[in-house]
């Protein structure tokens, strides 16, 4: 049985929620249409959605604010929707955790290609299906590096001591990345390229931005003991020894 992909739609003016929700379900998406954080944060603990578009512009309350609620307390994809297209507030929303950011007036059908994008980062590919032949051994997906454990199937990062980080999806395919490319100068095209595709734009800082929070949850800084060093005019180099387990 296939299950039908839940997205919620934060705006508060009806119409645009209204619209938004009837292009998605002709897409062959279940919509929630939301118009206040409270209702959100309801329909999260009952029904939790895969993705919410999230409009910053709610009167009376903080657009960043429910993103930095929604990344500290749950796993879903997030697209802040706004009409606020100032560069200061997009950065501020990748930083926070977003995993796009659009800005008002769009084109539905690019809305449409850019969730899609996020769900498919969000959602590991499915198992091959099964076969009589004798399979190859499994491929081994779990990276280790300077005691962290970076596991590419089940899309988990885990600390020295064992616990889970919680990252986002643009955070854990980028450390992937560089995982899988230690002691190599990695260009922020060649970066971009291979996190976002075809939907990098050019000029896009998603990759500094995103340096800067890994930094921060693998407990390093900008600094000589940074896992993530910075090559100037060249890109980034990812320093620890990497084993495959």
């Amino acid at each position: 049985m296939t299950t039908v992909t839940h997205i919620a739609v934060l705006d508060d003016e009806v119409d645009i929620t209204q619209l938004l929700a009837g292009y998605l379900h002709s897409h062959g998406f279940r919509v929630s249409q939301l118009h206040s954080g409270r209702a959100l944060m309801d329909l999260m603990r009952a029904d939790p959605p895969e993705l919410v578009l999230l409009d910053l512009g709610l009167p009376g309350e903080d657009g960043f604010v429910i993103a930095r609620q929604l990344r500290e307390h749950f796993h879903c994809g997030l697209v802040i929707v706004t009409g606020r297209g100032d560069p200061v507030d997009k950065v501020v929303g990748l930083e926070i955790g977003a995993d796009d950011y659009v800005t008002k007036p769009f084109d539905l059908r690019e809305l449409v290609a850019r969730i899609k994008a996020v769900l498919r980062r969000l959602t590991p590919p499915a198992p091959p299906p099964a076969v009589l032949a004798v399979a190859p051994p499994a491929e081994r997906t779990r990276l280790r590096f300077a005691g962290w454990e970076l596991d590419t199937a089940a899309r988990r990062l885990l600390a020295p001591d064992g616990k889970e980080v919680v990252l986002t999806t643009g955070e854990f395919d980028l450390l992937a990345v560089f995982a899988r490319h230690p002691g190599r100068v990695l260009s922020r095209d060649f970066l971009l390229e291979n996190t976002r595709g075809r939907e990098a734009a050019p000029f896009d800082r998603t990759v500094d931005v995103l340096v800067g929070r890994l930094r921060k949850k693998l407990g390093t800084d900008a600094g000589e003991q940074s896992f993530i060093k910075s090559v100037r005019g060249a890109g980034y180099l990812f320093v620890p020894d990497v084993e495959l387990v």
